[in-house]
């Protein structure tokens, strides 16, 4: 897929940035990321003002929500969680911006995200329980250990299939839907409903998967049945 005007030119030949385009608009991302995280953060004050304001209530509203879901245990696993929401919401809404691509419509990028969902999971699993984690493979009598266990490995590794897919399906169907709107209007106002509707889209496709996550982890930390 070309994208003529990245702002990467054909004169520097950063054919890199052409051929891999979800890379160089992920470092679009993490640095529109750092940079807005410094100016909400520039001068912070015990009582919040501007953009600190509005993110310390963003902040402080998904981790009361992740909270509720997961217990006060959850609480060690925020950081993870609100950096995975943000940065895919990011990417997300980068896509409705003309002209540019968004990161998460490659099943590269959703693939990295879900493989480092999938490998902190694991993590936390034997961070909380130790050896004792292989019991949430094994089922709650021995008997049927030999049936269970490869049923646990299958389900846990479609965890990586299902966030890959459903996040990329989403965002790669609303980036054909924009270039066909913009295609055969041919106008800019045309595709504005759509890219109304795709804010939301952008949303509910990153709270997902921030849900999902959080779930994963929970089943991870709690005590095996």
């Amino acid at each position: 897929m070309e994208h003529p005007y990245m702002f990467l030119p054909d004169l520097f030949h950063w054919h890199f940035a052409h051929s891999y385009p979800w890379v160089a608009y992920t470092w679009v991302v993490m640095i529109l990321l750092t940079g807005c995280g410094f100016l909400a953060t520039r001068g912070i004050k015990m009582i919040p003002t501007g953009g600190q304001n509005v993110l310390e209530a963003v902040v402080s509203g998904l981790e009361d929500f992740m909270v509720s879901v997961t217990g006060e245990v959850g609480r060690f696993v925020f950081p993870l969680v609100a950096t995975v929401f943000f940065y895919i919401f990011t990417c997300n809404l980068l896509g409705l911006v003309p002209g540019f691509f968004s990161p998460t419509a490659s099943v590269n990028t959703t693939l990295s995200c879900a493989l480092v969902v999938f490998c902190y999971t694991h993590i936390l699993g034997v961070k909380f329980h130790g050896v004792k984690y292989i019991k949430h493979f094994l089922g709650p009598v021995w008997w049927m250990i030999p049936l269970i266990f490869p049923i646990e490995l299958i389900g846990h590794g479609a965890r990586v299939l299902s966030l890959t897919i459903r996040l990329f399906g989403n965002m790669m169907g609303h980036e054909l839907v924009l270039a066909i709107l913009f295609l055969l209007a041919g106008a800019f106002l045309a595709p504005l409903p759509i890219m109304a509707m795709g804010i939301f889209v952008c949303f509910v496709q990153a709270f997902v998967f921030m849900l999902l996550s959080t779930m994963y982890f929970t089943g991870a930390m709690e005590h095996a049945h």
